[in-house]
């Protein structure tokens, strides 16, 4: 099987790199980079060395181009570019692979609620109908006959996975609080002053709060389907460490529920998902998942109020790793292969 990266000397790209390099089920990766085409993987990428190169003598361990990509024909593309980005140079590659797109390009299908996100319509709007959100453990089915998966990023993957079980049982009402805390890679890799280490070590604070957040919008979009009366309020932070993400979301029960309740709807929905793990006897945290693919959900209750704890790995189950788990459940591979169950000591 052949996989390709558009997009490699990125964050998420170079997880890809990873997470491919230890897959069973990969022969051949295809890494593309448009600004450093041409350049040898080891030297973009030291840390990489030569674990790749098996899997890369088609290229001889270059970074190709586009251009140099599409006459190898790889059964699944894996676009690691930025938002309104990589729907153009996926074009290509629409209708004879596989797409899984890490970008924003695909995840909302309202094309007003898209508009109002992004102050730009949709780069290819045709294709909307077309491409199935890849939260795996929600859309499990579809993604396994999907041609195009919109892979969501980590604010909504954290953000979600908590929330959709209750939403789907009819339990929560009315308004949704989610603080959300990330650290700084979830910005990705680019110079930035507001991301340079003087600017964010000792330093934490709010950005783009309550429902300006484009990734309100599709979360929004995504609760609403399970449940149209939820109003949902999101609010990010950045943090002072590189990666990591933690979201404690505050709703409102419909009656009094307790924690066997719980734990029966969150079984219901997890008990096959190998990397979801219900944590209700303690709070979830983030270094509980670092390096892993898994999300641990935790909770607490004060009457008809419930406080729920989620944590992730934002760059591997919030976007590369997530994008793997896709890509084996889309091609029938065992959903684990390539991707860890454990935190990092």
């Amino acid at each position: 099987m052949k996989a390709a990266i558009l997009g490699t000397t990125g964050y998420t790209g170079l997880i890809l790199l990873r997470l491919l390099a230890e897959h069973d089920d990969v022969d051949e990766v295809l890494p593309t980079s448009s600004s450093q085409s041409g350049e040898m993987l080891e030297n973009v990428d030291p840390g990489i060395g030569a674990a790749l190169r098996t899997k890369t003598e088609t290229t001889d361990g270059r970074l190709l181009s586009v251009d140099e990509l599409k006459p190898l024909k790889p059964d699944v593309v894996f676009s690691a570019l930025p938002h309104m980005a990589s729907a153009e140079v996926c074009a290509p590659f629409f209708g004879s692979s596989v797409v899984i797109d890490l970008s924003a390009d695909f995840r909302i299908h309202d094309v007003a609620l898209f508009e109002r996100a992004y102050k730009q319509k949709p780069p290819r709007e045709d294709l909307l109908p077309h491409a199935v959100y890849g939260l795996t453990e929600v859309y499990r089915d579809r993604i396994a006959g999907a041609d195009l998966i919109a892979n969501p990023g980590c604010y909504p993957t954290a953000s979600l996975l908590p929330l959709i079980p209750l939403a789907r049982a009819g339990v929560i009402r009315g308004k949704i609080f989610i603080n959300a805390l990330s650290g700084i890679s979830g910005a990705g890799r680019k110079a930035a002053t507001n991301y340079l280490f003087c600017e964010r070590d000792e330093n934490a604070g709010v950005y783009n709060p309550g429902k300006s957040h484009r990734h309100a919008a599709e979360m929004g979009e995504q609760i609403a389907s399970f449940d149209a009366g939820l109003d949902l309020y999101f609010t990010p932070h950045l943090v002072p460490m590189s990666r990591g993400e933690a979201a404690t979301t505050t709703v409102e029960l419909v009656r009094e529920i307790d924690d066997d309740e719980l734990l029966g709807i969150y079984r219901d929905a997890y008990e096959s998902s190998p990397f979801v793990r219900i944590t209700p006897d303690r709070i979830p945290q983030t270094k509980d998942v670092l390096g892993s693919n898994r999300c641990d959900i935790g909770w607490h209750r004060e009457g008809t109020t419930l406080f729920l704890f989620s944590v992730i790995d934002n760059l591997v189950k919030g976007a590369s790793g997530q994008a793997v788990q896709n890509m084996n459940v889309r091609f029938g591979f065992p959903e684990t292969h390539g991707l860890s169950t454990y935190g990092a000591v």
